[in-house]
């Protein structure tokens, strides 16, 4: 994944042609996620966000972890996290990639959000860290702590 943060391939500490381009294919996969995800968020599209987990997933946050098991539980999850930030009249989400690394079939990805409005001004900053899997040729969220 691009980036300022690190980002590692597979974690073997041998390096042969065959792991970078693993490793390249699997960033590649990975920044394709991250950009779909983005773009549910600032189109509102909770089937498109919701697209990019495997299920069942987990996420944490505000210290309580939450599995969904089906697609619409996490639907009805991400309809009312959407409904919260078009409240508080958000337009465009952005994130930065503070660091990645791929093991194999697993990632580990954390991101720094910003969520503003339409003028630029800054309603939520954070950061969440994503726990990937590769699901045949794409890559998924299983699991998600948000700081």
């Amino acid at each position: 994944m691009s980036g300022d943060g690190e980002t590692s391939g597979t974690g073997s500490g041998q390096a042969n042609e065959a792991d970078a381009d693993s490793g390249d294919e699997a960033e590649t996969a990975i920044a394709q996620l991250f950009d779909d995800y983005q773009a549910g968020f600032n189109d509102y599209d909770a089937d498109r966000i919701c697209d990019c987990f495997a299920l069942p997933a987990v996420i944490w946050q505000h210290e309580k972890g939450h599995v969904f098991n089906d697609e619409e539980e996490l639907v009805e999850n991400i309809e009312a996290l959407l409904k919260a930030l078009g409240k508080e009249e958000v337009t465009h989400s952005d994130f930065h990639v503070a660091s990645s690394h791929v093991s194999g079939s697993a990632a580990l990805v954390t991101l720094d959000w910003s969520q503003e409005t339409s003028d630029g001004e800054a309603v939520f900053e954070f950061t969440c860290h994503y726990q990937l899997i590769q699901d045949g040729d794409h890559w998924v969220i299983a699991g998600i702590y948000n700081e």
